[in-house]
C-alpha cells in the first residue's frame, strides 16, 4: 500500500486537539442557550438548485452521486452545504407553521466548500451560528444583543483577545448616495477591501469603477474614520453629507452602540460586508496579533431570510469560524491542550485474580460520574505508569490487598481511598 497522505483543506485533530475543540464548542453552546437560543441541526444535503440560489458558483459545491447509480439516471442532486444560512432558511419555510416568533437558533455544525484550500479557508470546517428572525420586522435590540453575546462568548474562550467591530451598511450606502454615487453597491465591495489591499488601491479600484475623483476621496474619508464608540455618529455628521439613509443608519448605529458596554466592540466604518443581503447592522471579528487571518466571526442584519414563506423574514445572524480559529492556534502551540483522552483514573491491575475487583471499582467511580478505565493485563507497574504518563491520565488507582490507593500523577503523592467515596482533586477532573 502506498504511503498515506492527508487531503488538503480536511483537517484531522489529535485526541488532545479533539478534546480542546469539544471543550470550545461546549463552552460556544453554552453562552448560546444562556441568551435563549435554541439548538437546530440540519442536514448535511440540499437540493443543488437550493444552493445555488443564493448566488454561490458550482464550483464551491461538493455534489453528491452514488457510484452505483445507473448511467443517465434522473436522480435529484444533491450538494453538501457551504454554510448554515441556506439551510437554516430551508428549514425555516418548510417549517414556518411550527416555529414560535422571534425565533432564535443556534447550530454549530461542518460544513464544505470545493474551493482551493489554505490557512484560514477549508473544504471540511465547523461553523458555530446564530441568527434571530422574526415575521415582518424584527426590533433592533437583537443587533445590540447579538454583538454582546458574541464578545461574551468569544472572550470566555481560551483564545486571543477577539476586537468586534461593527458598521451599519445604511450608513455607508446613504453616504455615498449623498456623494452622487447612483448605485453605491459595486463600490462597497471595494471598500470591503481595504484591510486587505489597502487605501491606495482601494482609490484605484474604486475610481475603475466608475467614481470620481470626488467621491473615491470622499468614501475613503469616511471608512478611514477611527474606530471608537458612539462618538463616530457625531464624527461622521461633522463630515456633512445627508441622505434619508444616512440618517437612518446613524440612528439605528447609535442605539445599537449604546447598548454596549465592552471595550472590544468599536464602531469602524471600514466594516462593509461585500454581500448583497446584509442591509442594517453588520459585523466582524478579529484576533489581537492574528489580524491576517481575517474575520475569525462576521454577520450582520438581513430583510428577508428566505422566499417562499407566507410574509418577509428579517433577521439579524452571525457565524464564528471555529475551524479557522483552532487551525491557527493549533499549527503555532498558542492553545495549549492537555490529556489525551477523557480517563480521570486509570486503575492499575496487579495480577489476573483481581480483574473482577478492579472492574468493581471501575464501575464505582464511573456510576459516580468520573471518567475511569481498567488496565487490560496483569503487566508490571512501571508499564501501567508509563501508560497512564503517556496518556496524560491525571490518577492512578492502586487495588492492594490491605485496601485501596490512588496516586497523583502530578505531585507523585499517594493516599488511601474508596471507590464509592473518592474524588478528584479539581472538580473539572470529573465528567458531569
Amino acid at each position: 500500500m502506498s504511503k498515506l497522505q492527508p487531503i488538503s483543506g480536511f483537517p484531522e485533530w489529535l485526541p488532545e486537539q479533539r478534546i480542546v475543540e469539544l471543550e470550545i464548542l461546549d463552552e460556544i453552546r453554552r453562552r448560546f442557550e444562556l441568551y435563549g437560543f435554541a439548538p437546530l441541526e440540519t442536514r448535511s444535503v440540499e437540493p443543488v438548485e437550493v444552493l445555488l440560489s443564493k448566488g454561490e458558483t458550482d464550483k464551491e459545491i461538493f455534489a453528491l452521486q452514488r457510484l452505483a447509480a445507473d448511467p443517465g439516471a434522473d436522480s435529484a442532486r444533491l450538494g453538501l452545504h457551504f454554510d448554515l444560512t441556506v439551510p437554516f432558511a430551508r428549514y425555516v419555510v418548510q417549517h414556518y407553521n411550527e416555529l414560535t416568533f422571534p425565533f432564535k437558533r443556534y447550530q454549530i455544525q461542518r460544513s464544505w466548500r470545493g474551493e482551493r484550500p489554505q490557512e484560514g479557508r477549508y473544504r471540511e470546517f465547523y461553523q458555530a451560528d446564530i441568527d434571530v428572525i422574526d415575521r415582518d420586522s424584527l426590533s433592533l435590540h437583537f443587533d445590540a444583543e447579538l454583538a454582546v453575546l458574541l464578545h461574551e462568548t468569544l472572550t470566555a474562550l481560551p483564545i486571543p483577545p477577539v476586537t468586534l467591530r461593527l458598521n451599519n451598511r445604511k450608513v455607508t450606502e446613504g453616504y455615498l448616495r449623498a456623494t452622487g454615487v447612483d448605485d453605491p453597491v459595486p463600490l462597497m465591495r471595494i471598500l470591503d477591501k481595504l484591510d486587505k489591499v489597502g487605501p491606495a488601491a482601494v482609490a484605484e479600484m474604486l475610481a475603475e469603477a466608475g467614481a470620481s475623483e470626488a467621491q473615491a476621496n470622499a468614501a475613503l474619508e469616511l471608512v478611514g474614520l477611527p474606530r471608537q464608540g458612539r462618538g463616530v455618529v457625531d464624527a461622521i455628521r461633522r463630515l456633512g453629507r445627508s441622505h434619508p439613509m444616512l440618517d437612518e443608519g446613524l440612528e439605528e448605529l447609535d442605539f445599537v452602540l449604546g447598548e454596549l458596554t465592552a471595550e472590544a466592540v468599536v464602531a469602524d466604518m471600514s466594516v462593509v460586508r461585500g454581500f448583497d443581503y446584509y442591509t442594517g447592522t453588520v459585523y466582524e471579528g478579529t484576533m489581537e496579533g492574528h489580524e491576517d487571518l481575517g474575520a475569525v466571526c462576521s454577520g450582520g442584519r438581513y430583510e428577508n431570510l428566505a422566499a417562499g414563506a407566507r410574509a418577509p423574514l428579517p433577521g439579524v445572524g452571525s457565524s464564528i469560524g471555529v475551524s479557522r480559529i483552532l487551525a491557527r492556534l493549533f499549527a503555532r502551540e498558542l492553545l495549549s491542550v492537555g490529556a489525551k483522552t477523557p480517563t480521570v483514573v486509570l486503575v492499575a491491575l496487579p495480577r489476573e485474580e483481581l480483574r473482577s475487583r478492579v472492574a468493581s471499582i471501575v464501575r464505582s467511580l464511573r456510576e459516580r460520574g468520573i471518567a475511569a478505565e481498567g488496565f487490560h493485563e496483569p503487566l508490571k507497574y512501571d508499564k501501567q505508569l508509563r501508560y497512564a504518563d503517556r496518556k496524560r491520565i491525571p490518577y492512578v488507582w492502586f487495588p492492594t490487598d490491605d485496601g485501596d490507593e490512588v496516586r497523583d500523577m502530578q505531585s507523585g503523592d499517594q493516599v488511601r481511598a474508596e471507590a464509592d467515596a473518592w474524588t478528584p482533586a479539581t472538580p473539572a477532573a470529573a465528567t458531569t
